[in-house]
């Protein structure tokens, strides 16, 4: 990128200033004086209206009409030296900052006046207040604030003296030309090209020193390298950029061409900044997940790509709105038709706008996080992904429903992911038949179940004769698994159901249902089909004993 960039502004300044340029030769002031020059040509130079004004400055620091010193007499000042130092100055100034100057457009009215102060003066550009004609004594001259603030941009422009590249060469061959250019433009275009790729090199060697300096810190240097050589192309690009935005001007390039070239760069720095951001983002992105990877909550694991994405459209807009500031748009006015216009859009997309701060909501409450069992408005499954519009939940059919956050924030959600225990209850249903003191050994050898399983709440759980009903006597078996989670709760209620099994089974305890029995007792000759139960409290003690002790129970 870096080649093309360079052979692409080679090949501009070598061919466009012989297309481009604006000779104002063909442009002749006015005739009001006459000068003869050292050659006996007689030079004519007009003052008498404001576009008089600005050709005979311009025209008298052209290489083939150069005469500062006619130039020097648009500014009404005694010192001539200074007025011609400051007529070549503002020439330069509009040459760097690609100021063209429409001759056309300026006033040819000597009695012209400005229609909001009602005075005679005129402003040559609208972002440049500060250079202005004004009429005195019948002539039109740059005023006093102009020849005060010329110093000023002069050094703006040319930071340090640099202008002092321009007199760098020998006039014999400065001023020789090749293609619409002198020889020591050409020779300042191959300079500006070999510093640019040593900086090139140089801030590549810098950011690799950095980067091994840095993975002596880090374990995991591999996806920082990458991240950081990605922002490191945009910032050299950056620093390229504003070399030849220091240097450009010194070249006094044709006006035309020096403009195209500064609107490049005006774009260009800003550019490459924009996607050294953008690129910046991602590793911050990556701090951002290894932060969250290390926390026990799942939320902020999707909060981080949210967060990611926002940054980089924010990041574009900030970079698009910077060029078009330098593109010379207005960008209040923009930015004020952004505001009515998003009034009115806001007002079309209430909803999108109410389950965007429903999602703001969700992540600052964090009610549930990603893997979350949730229970709301009747639907139950597991949280997938929360989104700046919606939420997505697996259902337990393995469907997926999208909920809008908006709806979801003012829902009563039930997360059932969040408890530290899960509930089990249940009725275990007896025959009548069965005797109290078996009943007692049976409860008792239940909470003995429940002591004794590895993945029981052990002092929070109720075990009681609770009910008669028409068919059966109720126990409530009511205790609570310590378990992650539903696969887990599965696995126990299994063991726990199979272990109440067979402690029936051991002591013969008969499980009732709804049935119809007749019982015949006391018929003559006839055996009685009830159960006989072993009543004895001691030998069924030792029964239960028994069975534990068998470690049918761990």
């Amino acid at each position: 990128m870096f080649r093309f960039y360079t052979t692409s502004l080679l090949c501009f300044v070598l061919w466009m200033p012989a297309l481009l340029a604006q000779s104002t030769d063909s442009i002749n002031p006015q005739p009001e004086q006459t000068v003869i020059d050292q050659n006996g040509d007689t030079l004519y130079f007009s003052l008498y209206t404001p576009r008089n004004t600005v050709v005979t400055h311009l025209k008298f620091l052209q290489p083939e009409t150069f005469h500062p010193e006619l130039s020097a007499e648009t500014f009404n000042l005694t010192d001539k030296k200074k007025a011609q130092e400051l007529a070549i100055k503002l020439k330069q100034i509009l040459d760097a900052r690609g100021l063209f100057v429409d001759i056309e457009t300026i006033p040819n009215n000597p009695d012209y006046t400005d229609s909001l102060t009602r005075l005679n003066r005129y402003i040559i550009y609208p972002n440049y207040p500060q250079i202005m004609l004004e009429r005195v004594n019948g002539k039109w001259y740059y005023g006093k604030r102009t020849a005060e603030a010329i110093p000023e941009l002069h050094s703006e422009i040319y930071p340090l003296g640099s202008d002092f590249l321009m007199n760098l060469f020998p006039t014999s061959i400065a001023h020789k030309q090749v293609l619409g250019l002198h020889m020591w433009q050409y020779l300042g275009v191959l300079l500006i090209i070999i510093l640019s790729f040593f900086l090139h090199r140089l801030q590549t060697f810098l950011i690799e020193v950095l980067i091994k300096m840095g993975s002596r810190r880090y374990a995991n240097i591999d996806a920082q390298v990458e991240l950081i050589h990605k922002i490191a192309k945009p910032l050299s690009m950056i620093l390229i950029t504003i070399t030849l935005s220091f240097l450009v001007p010194v070249l006094q390039l044709p006006i035309h061409f020096a403009r195209y070239i500064i609107i490049l760069l005006n774009i260009l720095t800003p550019l490459f900044a924009t996607i050294g951001m953008y690129q910046a983002v991602d590793l911050l992105a990556y701090y951002m997940q290894r932060a969250a990877s290390r926390t026990e909550t799942t939320l902020d694991d999707q909060l981080v790509p949210l967060v990611r994405r926002a940054l980089k459209v924010f990041v574009v807009l900030i970079g698009v709105l910077i060029i078009l500031q330098n593109l010379n748009f207005n960008v209040t006015a923009l930015l004020a038709g952004i505001s009515i216009g998003g009034l009115a859009l806001a007002l079309a997309a209430q909803d999108t706008i109410k389950n965007l701060f429903g999602s703001v909501m969700i992540f600052v409450d964090r009610p549930f996080q990603i893997g979350d069992w949730i229970n709301f408005d009747g639907k139950d499954g597991t949280v997938e992904e929360v989104g700046f519009r919606s939420t997505r939940v697996r259902t337990f059919a393995n469907s997926v429903i999208s909920v809008p956050n908006g709806r979801i924030a003012d829902m009563t959600v039930d997360n059932l992911g969040l408890r530290t225990y899960r509930r089990f209850t249940t009725n275990i249903t007896i025959t009548y038949d069965t005797p109290p003191a078996l009943i007692t050994v049976f409860v008792d050898g239940l909470r003995q179940l429940v002591e004794q399983h590895p993945d029981t709440r052990k002092d929070y759980f109720h075990i009681y004769v609770n009910n008669l009903n028409s068919h059966s006597i109720d126990i409530l078996f009511y205790i609570f698994f310590s378990v992650p989670g539903w696969p887990e709760e599965l696995k126990a209620r299994h063991e726990i159901i199979l272990q109440i099994m067979e402690l029936a089974e051991t002591l013969g305890v008969q499980f009732a249902f709804p049935t119809q029995t007749l019982h015949i007792q006391d018929f003559p000759e006839k055996q009685s089909l009830g159960p006989k139960y072993d009543t004895d409290p001691e030998r069924m003690r030792a029964k239960v004993a028994a069975y534990l002790a068998k470690g049918k129970v761990e």
